[in-house]
């Protein structure tokens, strides 16, 4: 025996998918990137690796023990562990090379050093949009990301989710009224609400020394329910006598107001007083996104906006907007709750040739042919006898297959054989186009 083998093993906390659900996975992916650029978003890449400097410019506390950071040379680096402070310095490094408002998506994996959980990664997928403006952003770029967000979903097959909107002025004016100075704490007992209890938050408040009239003003706010419409008549009703409250209920509106530009139907966005994201990055709108059909998996799409994006990098006022889509987690979610359907293909080939020796050249130049009408077409060059070229095929879930002989030749005429169901047809190259890219559109989905 062999004593240096090592047993073949991954780090926890990292995906790797076998072919079937990389293929699914792919297709997500795909659907999100052709969403953004449909709504114009530009591609940007940055380097997994970035200064540290640049990386802890504004984190600390629990970031810093999170991320990858290590030496090489006199260099000290890191891994990003997202894709907003790469854009931050991306953004302030370029600023005179960027036209305004930049509007970008980046899709790549970044990295945290947490203790991995069921469904949690140490490396992962993250799908960003942003929109910087210079000095100013309209605020109803805040109610197109809302419109990015429906038709992402829609797009990835979801009909049934709801976008929780609310906004951190109202909150942070609501707090600053009240002389609530544990905001943090406040909001995480208020967010067990619908677990425990208004009796049991109000109990919770008071042992953290919250007197009575303010628990109840707290409870108040929060139970604020309908229609955008009846809830935003509701926070002005509370008479809270706060500009930036004020503030905040006013864009609330309007976000609102123009969300209705975009055709979202009104099943598919709410407003929710106790969403907070980001209690020191977020400064206005923020966004939570939720599966209707399985809350469980809690929110799958998150962001909001934000007043300065790069104020580490440059004195340049840069606003934006943003979301980002953890799609990672997304996968395995959904996965795991039995939501994706089993890919019958390891493969994107739609046809596999198999050609006889003399008929090689002929082969190939049918698949060059098949390529170019923009089919997935795979050559099977191995020796070996027909069943077990045949067995290759359905093995991989390719749909086609086609043995190219003399006869194939000289006729143009050719046998396509469905995996499937095992029916073959006599097609001439046309055909066999047509049928095999009609049976592409008519399958597929996630």
């Amino acid at each position: 025996m062999n004593q240096n083998i090592v047993t073949p093993s991954i780090l926890p906390g990292f995906l790797e998918l076998l072919p079937q659900d990389q293929m699914i996975f792919n297709r997500m992916l795909d659907v999100i990137r052709s969403t953004y650029e449909r709504y114009g978003f530009i591609p940007l890449d940055t380097p997994v690796i970035e200064k540290s400097e640049i990386l802890l410019a504004k984190s600390g506390g629990e970031t810093e023990k999170q991320i990858y950071r290590f030496n090489k040379g006199d260099n000290d680096l890191s891994l990003r562990f997202d894709l907003t402070v790469p854009l931050a310095r991306y953004v302030a490094q370029h600023y005179y090379e960027l036209t305004f408002p930049f509007r970008r998506y980046h899709i790549g994996k970044v990295y945290r050093g947490e203790s991995p959980q069921k469904g949690r990664f140490r490396e992962f997928y993250q799908c960003d949009i942003d929109i910087i403006g210079n000095e100013n952003l309209n605020i109803i770029n805040e109610a197109e990301v809302l419109s990015i967000i429906y038709s992402t979903f829609k797009a990835l097959g979801f009909d049934r989710f709801t976008m929780r909107i609310n906004n951190r002025k109202v909150l942070n004016g609501f707090f600053e009224w009240l002389n609530v100075q544990n905001k943090a704490d406040v909001l995480r007992v208020i967010d067990k609400i619908d677990k425990i209890g208004s009796e049991a938050v109000a109990r919770e408040l008071g042992s953290m020394g919250i007197n009575s009239g303010v628990a109840q003003e707290i409870l108040r706010f929060i139970k604020i329910k309908g229609k955008p419409e009846e809830m935003i008549e509701g926070l002005k009703e509370m008479n809270v006598d706060n500009e930036l409250f004020k503030l905040g209920v006013e864009e609330l509106e309007q976000v609102c107001s123009h969300i209705r530009y975009f055709g979202i139907p009104q099943e598919n966005f709410a407003l929710d007083l106790t969403i907070a994201r980001g209690l020191d990055y977020y400064t206005g709108t923020v966004y939570e996104t939720i599966l209707n059909d399985y809350p469980s998996i809690g929110s799958v799409c998150s962001g909001g906006r934000y007043d300065s994006l790069a104020s580490n990098y440059t004195e340049k006022k840069l606003p934006g907007v943003g979301i980002s889509i953890g799609l990672s987690r997304l996968f395995y979610q959904l996965k795991e709750a039995g939501i994706l359907k089993a890919d019958t293909a390891s493969t994107p080939t739609k046809l596999l040739i198999i050609p006889m020796k003399e008929t090689m050249s002929n082969s190939l130049d049918i698949a060059t042919k098949a390529r170019q009408s923009g089919i997935p077409t795979e050559v099977y060059f191995n020796e070996g006898k027909m069943g077990k070229k045949f067995g290759y095929a359905d093995k991989l879930g390719i749909p086609f297959a086609m043995v190219i002989g003399e006869d194939e030749v000289n006729t143009g005429m050719f046998r396509l054989k469905n995996m499937k169901t095992g029916e073959q047809e006599t097609v001439n190259i046309d055909e066999l186009i047509s049928k095999i890219k009609g049976y592409s559109i008519e399958n597929t989905s996630l």
